[in-house]
């Protein structure tokens, strides 16, 4: 009898599955978001270059909340991250959402980055509709 995966173990596995379908290139480089108890980060990777082209996380002497570990931090680094890809001249990104479920500190950041400029495209609206597509 095999022992019980760990979350961390089942999060690795989804995330494996969501990166054979989602490659940052130049146009359209790749935000991944990664979670910890008390943090949480978030980069802009170009795949095609290996290259990371800006990042944004709780950690830095910049963030002033007193945790990283919430909603509101994450929002910060949502705001963060997408002023500083507008900097570096990126506007539409694919994300990543590094095996976690779309929901709270997550989607807090995703829709932050959406308010801040990126992907002006899409709308939380959007993204709804294309989850219950999905579901059909």
């Amino acid at each position: 009898m095999m022992a019980q995966k760990s979350r961390a173990e089942i999060r690795k596995g989804v995330h494996s599955r969501i990166r054979k379908k989602v490659r940052g290139t130049a146009q359209r480089p790749r935000l991944a978001v990664y979670r910890s108890l008390n943090h949480i980060y978030a980069q802009i990777i170009d795949d095609d270059s290996g290259r990371t082209l800006a990042t944004a996380s709780t950690t830095e002497k910049a963030f002033d909340g007193k945790t990283g570990g919430n909603i509101d931090a994450a929002r910060k680094v949502g705001t963060t991250i997408a002023e500083r890809a507008v900097a570096a001249g990126i506007s539409s990104v694919v994300f990543d959402r590094g095996g976690y479920v779309y929901h709270g500190r997550v989607k807090a950041l995703l829709d932050a980055t959406r308010e801040a400029g990126l992907n002006k495209n899409e709308t939380a609206a959007k993204a709804v509709s294309e989850t219950k597509n999905d579901e059909e």
